[in-house]
Formats: C-alpha cells, structure tokens, sequence
C-alpha cells in the first residue's frame, strides 16, 4: 500500500461524500473502527455535520456503550487481552439494537446507548427513530471481522510505534490484541476506508499500489 497525504478536513469532506453516495432513502450503517490512541469517536464527531449538510439524519453511537456487564467482560480479571478481544463488545446486542434495524425493510428505531460499563447497569435511554436516509456512525475498536453489517468501514490504523506510545500505561495489556486483530482480522484488507492515522492532523489515506508499481 501506498500513503496518499491528505488534511484532516478534506479527509472528512471525503468520507461524507462517500458514506452520502448511496440511494437517498437507505440507511447507511458506518464503522469508524481503530485502537482508541487512533481517536475513532473524534472522526465520526466530525463526521456528523457534514452529512447533515448533505441531508443525511445521523444517529452517533459508540460501542463502547455496548459492553457486556463486569460479571461476563471480567471473568478472566481485567487484563486479559484474549478477553478484551473475545468478550468485552456485547455484538450481539450492537447487531440486534443497532445494525439490524436498519436492514433493508427494518423498523429504523436504533437504541442509542445500552450498558454503561462504568457504573456496571444499563442505560435509561429511549430507542430513536432513525428517518429513511439515516446514517449510524458507529466508533470503536476491534469491531470488524465480527459479521456486524456496515455499508461503509473506516479503519484507522498505528504504527506500532505509534499504537504504544498513544496507550496510556494502565491499558498497554491491551497491546497483544491489538496485535492479534492485524494478524487475524486484517482491517488494512477487509475495511473500505484504511487512514494511517499515526498523527492526528497529518493523516494519509492509504491505497493499494497500482499494478506493477
């Protein structure tokens, strides 16, 4: 792959055309997925306004309020990293509550926010109706290669280098299933967007060589 510079603003300019190019009355279910060093929920923020602009509604929702409770999450203590990759995300309520209502046909009513994992209960929040022409964008990290429904995935993707010095000493544990998701999931190959995101306001698109070069 190749790196194609590119700004913070255009980069987001781009990404909202591409998740505004489909039917007008479909839903969009949008993946912004990365290690949170990599700052996944600040690029779906800034995705928000510019698809309004461009007449989309859109719905933000993070998966890390779709958890699974402290007594399934932590079984194997809080820092496993095989646990962190295999048990944390509840996915299958993000796919019933989130992604499955916006199926071809669905109902359009998405519930925002399911497990608040700091306080360990759920949420008191309502389902909202999503208008046809919606878009979810959804952030968070290890959220491809699990059968989530996305019509568009960004992935942001660290160096290695990178990825260790932007994690906070009390979640380096994380770093093995970092490590084990670009080995076993390959989001550089599987997400439709991949964005070298090593420093926040000089990311670079990154795109597959052309034949013979």
């Amino acid at each position: 792959m190749r790196a194609r510079p590119i700004s913070r603003e255009a980069l987001v300019e781009e990404l909202a055309e591409l998740i505004s190019a489909g039917p007008p009355g479909s839903w969009v279910r949008v993946a912004v997925d990365g290690a949170p060093a990599a700052r996944p929920g600040s690029l779906a923020d800034d995705l928000v306004a510019p698809l309004r602009l461009r007449g989309r509604p859109v719905l933000r929702v993070s998966a890390g309020d779709f958890l699974r409770p402290a007594s399934l999450r932590l079984e194997y203590g809080r820092t496993d990293p095989d646990a962190f990759y295999d048990d944390w995300l509840d996915a299958g309520a993000l796919r019933r509550e989130v992604l499955e209502p916006l199926d071809p046909g669905g109902s359009g009513r998405v519930l925002p926010a399911l497990w608040d994992s700091a306080i360990d209960r759920a949420y008191r929040v309502p389902y909202e109706e999503l208008a046809p022409g919606g878009v979810v964008l959804l952030d968070g990290t290890l959220l491809l290669g699990r059968g989530l429904a996305f019509e568009v995935s960004v992935h942001l993707w660290l160096s290695p280098g990178a990825l260790e010095r932007g994690t906070p000493e009390d979640e380096r544990w994380r770093l093995p299933a970092y490590r084990r998701y670009e080995r076993e999931v390959r989001p550089q190959e599987t997400a439709d967007v991949v964005v070298r995101a090593d420093h926040p306001r000089r990311p670079a698109v990154l795109v597959e060589n052309a034949a013979g070069t």
